[in-house]
């Protein structure tokens, strides 16, 4: 068996070095490959493409040619046994199977698709990245492979990235290992920790005197303009602030029960509507790190913290005071001068009740709801505040003249006290309503049903758009919307349209090119990666329509099934 084992490899060696492993290849097991390679070559050839085959079997774990089979006896024998008890027979037929295989040649196995681990040999990563991660230098980036990337942002060109690997290895190239660039990291946030520490009131001192002499370079900004909102919280805090005045030197002239809560409630109008104010102004701060979705939500913060203080200031003392003039009497005054003021109290109040009134049917017309749906829902929760506060104090200055009046004519100090009491308890409802309405809104409430279906009816007309599911629109405050959806994509539209700015006959070249799996992966990899940035770039394009037809989207979040 020698010789013909060795004639064997001899010609697989003969073939593989002048015609290549293509004459090999072309051998099947199959009786009609056989009979084609009998009438492309000579008997001889087909002589030795028989060898081969004999040769193909032996290696994939056949007998060697001319042995018959086995025997049923020794099928159930085991196989497995050690090279010492092998006869030279089936040693040599071992050592002849490692060779065949060694020469015969072999398919290259392909990457496979594998997420069981992580990896990060083809992530991206941005320059500013890796100098604060690995401390490298913009010098050290410079030779490193780079990509273009679509920006993450909306209408701004394309980014530079580098190949996370390239900037490892640079790294360990820079700072010798990976223990030493962890020491050095640390090392250099002590240092910051440190010099924050020892020249925080420095850099302060600093950046004053820098802004100051900025002022005097730069010329004066104009402060933004107030929106309604605005209008309605100051103009209710100058009234609110000249009743109190007034309501105060009557109570203290006249020592009058109903008066003095009436004075308590002026008191907390302007107060809260100080921090209304406040909270209008938080909310046109632009997002930053810490708050990236922004301070919408502060208005409704503010108008929570007024309902607070309302009910404890307002609610709470006026009840007090009321109880304490049941129990303890005292001597009733004349209250004509009383009258005066609450009169011109109520035309006062009256008068920022219908600038809130007005500004709240504006804003439920912009909306499209009605006007009690949008005070209902707090759609404005700072005009909402000032409209309830004027009501209340509307109805307050109804309740303590009509007191005030009973006392007067009867000369009994009971109601009085009670309207104090009436007084505290209307305070007390609005309150309540205030504090309801708003923290609905900071938890989270969904935007009415009709406006998301107009929203999920514009977003489902698009042609690469099959369906979507989960769909949540979020008032995010002041008539803002955070929308979120998973969408299932039409993949076949999508590659449509990518290949639409493609060239289909030099595409159609490079695929007839294609002779190697190897080829045909790297083509597929290529195109791939293409269909995904297209993709990216088509999520833009809808987020943007959507922003376009409703102005109130302010966070548009398409998930891909």
């Amino acid at each position: 068996m020698y010789p013909r084992a060795f004639k064997i490899l001899n010609f697989i060696v003969r073939e593989k070095i002048h015609h290549g492993s293509r004459a090999v290849l072309c051998i099947g097991n199959s009786t009609l490959r056989i009979e084609q390679c009998k009438s492309e070559v000579s008997y001889s050839r087909y002589h030795q493409v028989r060898l081969v085959q004999l040769c193909r079997r032996l290696a994939a774990g056949g007998e060697l040619p001319g042995k018959g089979a086995t025997t049923g006896s020794e099928e159930s024998t085991p196989k497995k046994a050690s090279s010492d008890n092998l006869s030279p027979q089936a040693s040599a037929t071992s050592r002849l199977k490692e060779a065949v295989i060694k020469v015969l040649p072999r398919k290259k196995e392909r990457a496979k698709f594998d997420t069981s681990h992580p990896s990060t040999e083809r992530n991206f990563i941005t320059a500013v990245r890796a100098m604060s991660e690995f401390l490298l230098k913009p010098s050290d980036l410079e030779n490193l492979r780079k990509t273009k990337r679509r920006s993450p942002f909306e209408n701004e060109p394309p980014i530079t990235v580098y190949w996370w690997k390239d900037v490892e290895a640079k790294a360990f190239q820079v700072w010798g290992s990976m223990e030493a660039l962890e020491e050095e990291r640390m090392k250099r946030e002590r240092e910051v920790k440190q010099y924050q520490q020892t020249d925080i009131f420095n850099i302060k001192k600093l950046l004053k005197e820098y802004r100051r002499d900025q002022r005097t370079l730069l010329e004066p900004v104009k402060p933004d303009g107030l929106d309604s909102s605005g209008k309605v919280v100051w103009a209710a805090v100058i009234i609110n602030g000249a009743n109190f005045v007034m309501k105060l030197g009557a109570w203290a002239f006249t020592g009058s029960h109903s008066l003095f809560a009436e004075a308590l409630h002026s008191f907390a109008d302007v107060t809260n509507q100080l921090i209304l104010a406040y909270g209008i102004h938080k909310s046109k701060q632009s997002a930053d790190v810490v708050h990236p979705y922004g301070y919408t939500t502060m208005r409704y913060v503010s108008s929570l913290i007024s309902g607070a203080m309302i009910f404890c200031v307002g609610a709470g003392l006026s009840i007090q005071h009321g109880i304490s003039g049941l129990l303890g009497p005292t001597e009733v005054l004349p209250l004509y001068w009383a009258f005066y003021i609450l009169g011109g109290s109520m035309i006062t109040e009256g008068g920022t009740l219908l600038m809130a009134v007005h500004a709240i049917r504006k804003g439920a017309q912009e909306q499209q709801m009605s006007f009690t749906e949008y005070v209902f829902r707090g759609q404005d929760p700072s005009v909402n505040v000032v409209l309830l506060e004027d009501m209340a104090a509307v109805m307050g200055v109804a309740v303590a003249m009509g007191c005030m009046g009973l006392t007067s004519l009867t000369g009994s100090h009971i109601p009085d006290a009670c309207g104090s009491c009436l007084i505290g308890g209307i305070l007390a409802a609005v309150s309540g309503f205030i504090v309801y309405t708003n923290t609905a809104a900071l938890v989270g409430k969904s935007i009415p049903q009709h406006r998301l279906e107009k929203i999920n009816e514009q977003l489902e007309r698009d042609v690469l758009i099959r369906a979507i599911y989960d769909v949540k629109g979020i008032d995010m405050g002041t008539g803002l919307v955070r929308y979120k959806a998973e969408v299932d994509f039409d993949g076949r539209e999508l590659t449509r349209g990518y290949l639409d700015k493609q060239d289909l006959e030099v595409l159609l070249k490079e695929m007839q090119s294609l002779k190697t799996i190897d080829e045909v992966e790297a083509f597929m990899l290529k195109h791939g990666e293409n269909i995904v940035d297209s993709l990216g770039a088509e999520v833009d394009r809808i987020e943007t329509i959507l922003k376009k037809s409703h102005p109130e989207i302010r966070h548009c979040d398409l998930e891909i099934l």
